[in-house]
């Protein structure tokens, strides 16, 4: 955390109840539990790590005012989903969007939170016109090389101070460890991730540095994550932490496949994050722990089955399947910087849409009313008096 972000943390830290209430101001109807004097995630993890949400744009906005809320009542770190991705601030040539942006660091600042920005290369919400040239033909190495700067230059510069840390690559490793062939691979070439990197340090060099990818728990393309960090600290190219997404389900990863994660990615001398944790309680017709989201199945109702509700010892294994991992984040705060959620509440996961979608599942520790779920309290209770 920088210095600008640690002081305003500290002296801020301890107004989250001003700040909720300001958030209700001209609210109707009670606000979530969870923004009274109770315990919150931010408050018990204080001093360990940060506890982090990903946000949409209804969220940040104050648009859905309950779950505004509740996450400045909960989280001392944000991300957006989707705001920052290069489809959504650069959809054309040239053309960029930052109201979104704007007003989610607003939003962030506004609570003392840690700041994330997601995501600046990656395969997938980029629009094609990036990659080719004015016929359509694929674009050649500078070309890209150029915008890949252009847009890492336009959008950390404007941020620069502000967003306290980017994930500059998200996604570069195939399951058995070697580099994706995206497009950025191909028309570049492997030393496109180290660009990014050196382009993102030109444009804020305060800022704090992240590759983020999923399935690190599977030991081929956790060596593969734990080669290219080596590969670009021997270049001497500025990185600063990893992240392990952890979309998991009710069987992995494992505590002990975490346990050995955090411990392999820790010994790289970065920080390590989880950035991306929910963990899904619908069946799968195989088990299913990877978060590509070109993935998809078709629907079958008997991969649907809490459509009316969350019975009562499903809701108590996924508490204690929430518990037996912070009890391993716990046991690696000396090196665990961040543990992120993919969402707020269930009724905003995107876990109900993928791999299948139109189901009705329930990821998070907050239900679809925004009120705490016995996942949120053993996770408390995890944290000890």
């Amino acid at each position: 955390m920088n210095t600008k972000r640690r002081i305003a943390h500290a002296t801020r830290s301890a107004m989250v109840g001003v700040l909720v209430f300001t958030a209700w101001t001209g609210c109707t109807g009670p606000a979530p539990e969870t923004a009274s004097s109770s315990p919150t995630l931010r408050g018990v993890f204080n001093g360990r790590f940060l506890i982090g949400a990903a946000l949409n744009e209804a969220q940040f906005t104050g648009r859905n005012a309950t779950e505004a809320a509740l996450v400045a009542a909960q989280f001392d770190s944000i991300t957006p989903e989707n705001t920052l991705k290069w489809q959504f601030v650069q959809p054309e040539p040239g053309q960029f969007e930052f109201d979104g942006p704007d007003r989610f660091v607003e939003f962030g600042e506004a609570n003392a939170q840690f700041i994330v920005g997601h995501t600046l290369v990656w395969h997938h919400q980029t629009p094609k016109w990036v990659f080719q040239d004015p016929t359509g033909a694929p674009l050649d190495r500078d070309g890209l090389l150029g915008r890949m700067r252009e847009h890492i230059h336009a959008v950390v510069g404007r941020y620069k101070g502000r967003i306290d840390a980017w994930d500059v690559v998200n996604e570069a490793l195939n399951e058995d460890g070697t580099l994706r062939e995206s497009p950025w691979f191909k028309i570049i070439g492997e030393d496109y991730i180290e660009k990014a990197f050196q382009f993102a340090h030109d444009a804020d060099p305060a800022a704090e540095l992240y590759y983020n990818d999923y399935t690190l728990e599977s030991e081929p393309k956790r060596q593969g994550a734990i080669t290219l960090i080596r590969n670009l600290q021997a270049a001497g190219v500025k990185i600063d932490g990893v992240g392990t997404q952890q979309h998991g389900s009710m069987t992995g990863p494992t505590p002990e496949e975490v346990d050995a994660t955090l411990q392999a990615l820790g010994a790289l001398g970065v920080k390590v994050m989880v950035t991306e944790l929910d963990i899904s309680v619908l069946p799968n017709r195989r088990d299913n722990q990877r978060a590509d989201v070109s993935r998809r199945r078709a629907a079958d109702p008997a991969l649907d089955p809490y459509t009316d509700g969350l019975p009562e010892e499903i809701q108590e294994a996924l508490a204690k399947r929430y518990a037996g991992l912070f009890g391993v984040y716990l046991k690696h705060q000396d090196v665990l910087n961040r543990v992120t959620f993919w969402g707020v509440t269930d009724r905003r996961s995107w876990r109900n849409g993928w791999p299948i979608p139109g189901r009705t599942d329930y990821p998070l520790l907050f239900d679809r009313e925004a009120r705490p779920k016995p996942a949120f309290h053993k996770v408390i209770e995890t944290a000890g008096p």
